[in-house]
């Protein structure tokens, strides 16, 4: 019977553990519980607390009149039910039972021994039993108490249902969280003031429970006296008579005083240790309802151009830099910012790079770290922009092979804005004040849409200059599979043929550029009306 009983369950483990749709199902149930940025956990939690809130307040109303019969009725089996089922699932998901099977069966073929049940099942039960035991599952388990309404001592664990709504808020757990960090130093200014509360306590007896103090007629009344002066709360209904009293009373409260300035530091210094954390999870919190997010790896000289320029386009961006300083100056600048290393594909996959991103400015000032963000960011998505930035022409070719799209490279254009200013002066002056825009002129990309009057025609069909427009290019995608990459035609001629997913650069004024662009955006809703 017993080697039947085990050879059931080995071939049912094997079996849960080659069937997808079981794993499926448990990762589901345990993303709905756990996962906190499971898109659907969020429902779930709001579900939760409106479950809990209301039977709280079913439970607290019953106290003085009884509720209505179906309120009753959804209490005892609607919210009891519901709290079962979350208790068992997030036991469910607790481990694979199964894994623990299959483990020690090939461990005993393997070494040629007995199956030991008594080896399963006890690693079972110690997996399970640390659940069990955890502080949540505790809380959950004393929750579900209060629906047995026959048994009125148990609605004190009501409670109970109110301390569950910690496990649905994220800004409580992180308090909780916190302060768990500082459990050394508040289990010992506990156990001190618990050690000094019960000198106190004893010593006031001694001098006033004889007698001396009509209020206090047993230790009990002392302790609690010491708990109320130490806490700084003072009642007032116990107060010291004799002079002895009342010097213990002047060092209680100078105790008191001094526990609440070492608690209070305690609490700073836990939230300054954790608040760069705290801010990284605010701003992924932030990033994950954002879409086409350009991110600027780097706020140094270029950086800080980068995202000053893509703020003031309207640009959606995150400033990604783990210098601190550099970080500051990005937060003064009104910049969002993440404290975090771009090298590493952690920080870009918590940013959801292939859903969110638009492009990737990788403008640090390190040519390598540079290359690192570009492999990175281009093997966890093959379609966002990558932009780099680099100093020498060797580097440049590892940064085109590692799936940078396009390259900066900031001494070759000094250099040759050099040569423009040496030559032609008034030339170099006008392109500064384009690209400066400090005049109304600029150059602007334009991208012809699908149906638009320019989709099937010729450069030549259209007057640029009665538009008040300079055609300088028009880029061409590689392939129609690939429209991130272009290649570029100056200067095109007038027999050349524009498509939609074409670009065209073009120089104007701004006034210009916004009709030019009001135009095609016309063309295209006339022709689909």
């Amino acid at each position: 019977m017993k080697q039947l009983f085990i050879k059931y369950l080995v071939t049912l483990s094997y079996f849960l553990e080659g069937s997808t749709r079981y794993k499926r199902v448990k990762r589901f149930f345990d993303d709905l519980l756990n996962n906190d940025d499971y898109p659907y956990k969020k429902y779930f939690d709001l579900f939760m607390v409106f479950i809990i809130l209301s039977s709280v307040i079913i439970l607290v109303v019953d106290v003085r009149e009884h509720v209505a019969d179906w309120l009753e009725w959804y209490d005892l089996y609607v919210v009891t039910v519901i709290f079962i089922v979350e208790y068992l699932l997030r036991l469910w998901v607790h481990g694979d039972m199964h894994k623990v099977v299959i483990a020690q069966y090939e461990e005993s073929e393997f070494f040629e021994k007995p199956f030991s049940l008594k080896k399963v099942f006890s690693e079972i039960f110690a997996e399970k039993w640390e659940y069990i035991t955890s502080i949540p599952a505790v809380i959950d388990l004393i929750a579900i108490l209060p629906s047995y309404r026959e048994i009125r001592v148990l609605r004190v664990f009501v409670l109970f249902r109110a301390f569950k709504m910690l496990r649905y808020s994220k800004s409580l757990l992180q308090f909780f969280e916190i302060l768990r960090n500082k459990k050394i130093e508040l289990y010992a200014l506990f156990l001190l003031l618990s050690f000094f509360t019960l000198i106190a306590s004893m010593m006031i007896y001694v001098f006033e429970g004889a007698g001396q103090n009509p209020n206090i007629n047993s230790l009990f009344d002392a302790i609690y006296w010491a708990v109320v002066t130490v806490t700084t709360v003072g009642y007032g209904d116990i107060t010291p008579v004799t002079h002895e009293g009342r010097f213990i009373s002047i060092l209680v409260i100078i105790t008191g005083l001094g526990a609440i300035t070492f608690l209070t530091s305690i609490i700073v210094s836990a939230f300054g240790e954790k608040l760069p954390e705290i801010k990284q999870t605010r701003v992924l919190n932030q990033v994950a309802k954002t879409r086409d997010l350009n991110l600027v790896c780097g706020y140094g000289k270029i950086g800080q151009i980068v995202s000053d320029k893509l703020r003031a386009q309207g640009e959606k961006l995150l400033v990604i830099e783990n210098d601190p300083e550099k970080v500051k100056k990005a937060e003064l600048d009104g910049h969002r910012v993440l404290e975090a290393d771009a090298t590493k594909s952690d920080t870009l996959i918590k940013l959801n790079i292939s859903r969110n991103v638009k492009s990737v400015l990788a403008v640090t000032h390190d040519d390598i770290i540079n290359v690192f963000i570009t492999i990175n960011a281009r093997s966890l998505c093959d379609h966002v922009e990558i932009i780099a930035r680099c100093s020498e022409k060797s580097v440049a070719t590892k940064l085109k092979l590692a799936g940078a799209n396009h390259l900066i490279m900031p001494e070759e254009i000094a250099g040759l804005l050099g040569a423009v200013y040496i030559g032609q002066p008034v030339a170099f002056d006008a392109l500064q004040a384009i690209l400066t825009r400090k005049k109304s002129a600029r150059i602007d990309e334009i991208e012809i849409k699908r149906g638009s009057f320019l989709d099937g025609a010729k450069v030549g069909d259209f007057d640029f200059a009665a538009a008040r427009l300079v055609l300088l290019a028009v880029l061409k995608p590689l392939s129609p599979s690939d429209k991130m990459s272009h290649y570029v035609i100056f200067n095109p001629p007038e027999d050349t043929e524009l498509h939609a997913h074409d670009i065209l650069v073009v120089m104007g004024y701004n006034v210009s550029i916004a009709d030019f662009k009001g135009r095609m955006e016309q063309s295209v809703r006339y022709k689909k009306s």
